[in-house]
């Protein structure tokens, strides 16, 4: 089925196309070149399809030029999203992270919350009194504001814009690089009053919030339960700002953490309802059309509902298409639509190629629809229920195959029972989305039915109760699990040799089983190798300490001034690295790291004058006159780690530039490393 589908002339398309798209990622372009490229290679797919219409044996060429086309036409449309072509964003009026400007903005999107902040996705109206475009992440004080803003709100705020930065320490989570892939190229912090312009912009965000808003409100006053509320919000609406740190901490090492934020599965469970409630209608074609729209405006009405965030309508989008696929009952074309989705999707947001949500929701429904009908060829129960239990499980098992390696490589984990949660909590999710989506319309018309809403309280409540009880079952969570990207792609070229293989298993998919198998292998000892014979010396940004790695080979050694564990902030140095904490040892003034002596100076400001160090590190903010220090030591470049005062900190750079000496403050530039 897979191979007939990879005939499909869109596949080959699609494929090309999304290959513009990473090799823009990697290698920006200039508009007019690609401008010029595309009018070339448009003129000469005209003249080849005439040559090929006239000469079928010249077919390929025609094939050769239409993917020469896709790929360039996928670095065009990256390149059209990429801020630096757009003269009027935002960016272009900010010369350096951390200068205060003055922004007119209207909220567009709420995100979860943090301990301190309440968070915003906002379009930008203007820069400084320049009319200017693009989107920008706001962070709220809570402290200032304790209420939420309406979607829609318009917005005079003032502060300092931050720039997006290489992370804190080696390995880390990119969020910078996160908020980017997303549109996002700034950050502002907000303490101070902002002025509020009480016009709002009256659109479908407006009123899309202003309907969770009510529907929430009337559940608060039914008295729904705090928790489950939150839940619920989340599940149907959206909404994860309320969801407390034990709840999600639960649903992420049961494996289930997907359902909390509105995806596929959601959406996907809609469809299928959808389609069995309607299934009843009369089999003509027009009553087909008419299903067909009942299910489209269902669906987009849902996104409403559930706020059109841009997870919500790439998951709408995707199943919009699927419905299309089912209408047409043809098997080959549920694996067509899903690339016209998906290439329609990339059109208008090609940076969602790089988007986790986006990857994991297409890599699911694929292997969905693949596996499945070959689980179900191998064994098919007679009894009914026992029928309805193993397509669960084939569907779970499915998905998670198809979802493992870009779970492991994003997240270094694997939760060891997803297919008992998948089990139970899928027949239980059903239910939920059900009643959960008939008490949210009739809380949207100001009535909440008790004998609708206490039991959905308690299907929650012991929703919860379940996914508790299977997080606590530790031994089966598997953490810190190495998997970079080499394994990444022999991953899942293994894992598509083994199902063809095991479709129809002849010699030479055996050969290629092994092959992939053999190339898996490969890359993880290699990987291991490589770090082996790596030595390296990191100063860690660590607030208000001092936190000092040496790495030889998979042998980790910590120096650190606090004796806490300092686990959360190494572990994805640890796991990168494929390594281990051998040591952990105290503080030394002085340090050696191959032909380089380090000296570290602490708040007694003691060192020896003698000592001609390569490495100065400056820690816990000593009183030392850093330019005699210099005229001492005369060392090749200072560091000062997060241990210290920023005033401190300040005035060491500024003597380091008078001095022409290298200067690194981890606060500001990260962790430091020697190799």
């Amino acid at each position: 089925m897979v191979m007939k589908v990879l005939h499909f002339p869109l596949a080959k398309v699609s494929l090309c196309f999304m290959a513009g798209i990473v090799c823009c990622h990697f290698h920006s372009c200039e508009p007019l070149w690609i401008l010029i490229a595309l009018v070339f290679l448009l003129a000469l797919l005209v003249s080849v399809h005439f040559l090929a219409t006239a000469h079928p044996k010249t077919k390929w060429i025609f094939g050769f030029v239409v993917g020469a086309f896709s790929f360039t036409s996928g670095i065009g449309a990256l390149s059209l999203n990429n801020a630096n072509f757009e003269q009027n964003h935002y960016i272009h009026h900010i010369k350096k992270s951390g200068e205060n400007h003055q922004l007119t903005v209207t909220l567009r999107e709420r995100l979860k919350t943090s301990a301190r902040y309440s968070r915003y996705v906002a379009n930008v109206e203007s820069t400084d009194n320049r009319q200017s475009k693009g989107k920008i992440l706001l962070h709220f004080d809570k402290t200032q504001f304790p209420d939420y803003f309406r979607i829609g709100t318009n917005l005079r705020v003032s502060g300092k814009v931050s720039l997006p930065k290489p992370p804190d320490n080696p390995d880390q989570f990119d969020y910078g690089k996160y908020l980017a892939n997303k549109s996002i190229l700034a950050q502002m912090y907000l303490y101070e009053p902002v002025s509020i312009d009480y016009h709002f912009d009256k659109d479908a965000f407006y009123y899309a919030d202003a309907l969770r808003n009510r529907i929430l409100s009337n559940l608060q006053k039914a008295h729904f339960n705090p928790t489950g509320l939150a839940v619920i919000a989340a599940l149907i609406l959206g909404q994860q700002q309320d969801i407390s740190a034990d709840i999600l901490h639960d649903y992420q090492f049961a494996g289930a953490i997907h359902i909390l934020s509105v995806s596929g599965l959601h959406v996907g469970f809609i469809l299928l309802f959808l389609n069995f409630a309607l299934d009843r209608l009369p089999k003509t074609r027009a009553t087909a059309v008419l299903k067909l729209c009942i299910i489209w405006c269902a669906l987009w009405g849902f996104a409403v509902l559930a706020g059109l965030s841009p997870s919500v309508v790439r998951s709408v989008t995707m199943f919009s298409f699927v419905a299309l696929g089912m209408h047409l009952k043809r098997q080959t074309n549920i694996f067509h639509t899903l690339l016209v989705s998906m290439l329609l999707i990339l059109l208008f947001e090609p940076s969602f190629l790089f988007d986790i949500g986006f990857q994991l929701s297409y890599l699911a429904l694929f292997f969905i629809l693949w596996l499945q009908p070959i689980f179900l060829k191998w064994y098919r129960p007679d009894n009914p229920i026992a029928e309805y239990f193993w397509q669960l499980l084939t569907v779970s098992f499915a998905a998670q195959i198809g979802t493992l390696p870009l779970s492991l490589y994003y997240f270094h984990q694997f939760p060891g029972l997803f297919f008992v949660t998948n089990l139970i909590i899928i027949p239980f999710l059903g239910v939920i989305m059900g009643l959960g989506v008939v008490v949210m319309l009739l809380a949207a018309l100001n009535c909440v039915p008790a004998f609708l809403a206490v039991p959905l309280e308690w299907s929650i409540a012991v929703l919860n109760k379940i996914i508790g009880w299977i997080a606590s079952v530790e031994s089966f969570i598997f953490e810190d699990i190495p998997f970079n990207a080499a394994m990444l792609v022999s991953a899942y070229l293994l894992i598509v040799a083994l199902v063809f293989c095991f479709e129809k298993c002849n010699l030479g998919r055996l050969a290629w089983a092994l092959a992939a198998l053999l190339l898996f292998e490969s890359g993880y000892f290699a990987s291991k190798w490589t770090r082996r014979n790596e030595q390296e010396w990191i100063v860690f940004n660590a607030r208000k300490t001092t936190l000092i790695a040496q790495r030889d080979g998979d042998k980790v050694t910590i120096r650190s001034n606090q004796s806490k564990d300092q686990k959360k902030l190494l572990a994805p140095f640890l796991i990168a690295n494929f390594s281990e904490i051998t040591a952990t040892k105290p503080l030394q003034n002085t340090a050696y790291f191959k032909s380089q002596k380090i000296l570290l100076i602490d708040s007694l400001a003691l060192y020896p004058k003698d000592v001609c160090p390569d490495v100065v590190l400056l820690r816990q903010s000593p009183k030392i006159n850093l330019e005699r220090l210099l005229a001492d030591c005369k060392p090749k470049v200072i560091i000062a780690d997060a241990s210290n005062f920023k005033s401190y900190v300040k005035r060491w750079e500024r003597t380091c530039n008078q001095q022409k000496i290298p200067f690194h403050a981890t606060a500001e530039k990260g962790f430091y490393r020697l190799k």
